[in-house]
């Protein structure tokens, strides 16, 4: 290796020292995060929040905390007072306290630590605790249940991570699974129940039938009823009206011969009309004159 081949890996190795050097005495927080320092085990007071840092202590090393909203999902199995166990899907929306950060180093380590070790286990433990109030499995798909459950669990897990440094946002129930012979009891009384439904839907589709049937009838009783009516009017007027001929045809033998005039004369008005005399010596020769008493009479 000449000279200059060594000169120039020199400078190189120069190079990368003053860059990782360099590199010690500033830090880059990500947005939505703090660092914590600790020199040696011994953690600093206050943590660094998002953003540059500069000049830091080369020495220093440094723990990332994520501070932003973040959800944990849990499946625990709850027992409830008749000895039934249910199996429940939870989540648990949660944030890291910041300025809590480097206490949270001390005492419990990282991040995930902090996830396993404080929310986890004693997020199952929080939720069998508050189903041993439920008398019956089933009681847990009743929606006062399912609220009172979220309520009394949120108040026990802020109560117990607050003083840890993290902060319970909420606590929301995702699913409930029965035990299985109650899930097909509970299936066989809806079926029962839709059955129920569909016999009184059939029962008020008979009934809404029968009123129809009922108030057709009527109406064609009433229509009836009406017609008999007015047959019965018109019965009597032809009744009245065949009286009033009777008696003027009583009062007057001729009203006959009359009434064969005016018809003879409609007759004679009509060009296709012919006139047959039945016998000519008679005194009433033209037709229908012979009905009833003779004008001259």
């Amino acid at each position: 290796m000449n000279k200059q081949a060594i000169t120039a890996t020199v400078f190189v190795i120069l190079l990368a020292i003053i860059a990782i050097a360099g590199s010690r005495f500033f830090v880059s927080v990500p947005a939505g995060h703090v660092a914590v320092a600790s020199l040696f085990g011994d953690v600093r007071d206050e943590p660094y929040t998002e953003g540059l840092h500069i000049p830091v202590n080369p020495l220093y090393e440094f723990t990332f905390y994520d501070v932003r909203e973040k959800e944990l999902k849990e499946t625990a199995g709850v027992p409830s007072q008749d000895q039934l166990t249910t199996t429940v899907d939870v989540s648990i929306k949660f944030r890291i306290n910041g300025v809590d950060a480097p206490r949270m180093l001390q005492e419990t380590g990282t991040f995930e630590d902090a996830v396993r070790v404080q929310i986890q286990p004693k997020l199952r433990s929080v939720v069998r605790e508050q189903g041993k109030s439920i008398v019956r499995a089933e009681d847990f798909f009743l929606q006062e249940t399912q609220e009172r459950l979220q309520a009394d669990i949120f108040s026990s897990m802020s109560e117990y991570l607050e003083p840890r440094g993290i902060t319970c946002l909420d606590i929301l129930i995702r699913d409930i699974n029965l035990p299985p012979f109650i899930t097909r009891a509970i299936e066989k009384k809806k079926e029962r129940e839709q059955e129920v439904e569909q016999q009184k839907a059939e029962l008020e589709r008979f009934r809404t039938e029968q009123q129809q049937i009922i108030a057709e009838a009527q109406a064609n009783r009433e229509a009836a009823e009406l017609e008999a009516e007015q047959r019965k009017v018109l019965a009597d007027a032809q009744a009245y009206e065949i009286t009033k001929l009777n008696e003027a045809i009583s009062q007057n033998p001729a009203y006959v011969q009359l009434q064969a005039l005016e018809a003879l004369k409609a007759i004679s008005k009509d060009a296709s009309s012919k006139i047959y005399f039945l016998n000519g010596d008679s005194p009433a020769p033209l037709p229908l004159m012979n009905m009833g008493d003779p004008l001259t009479k």
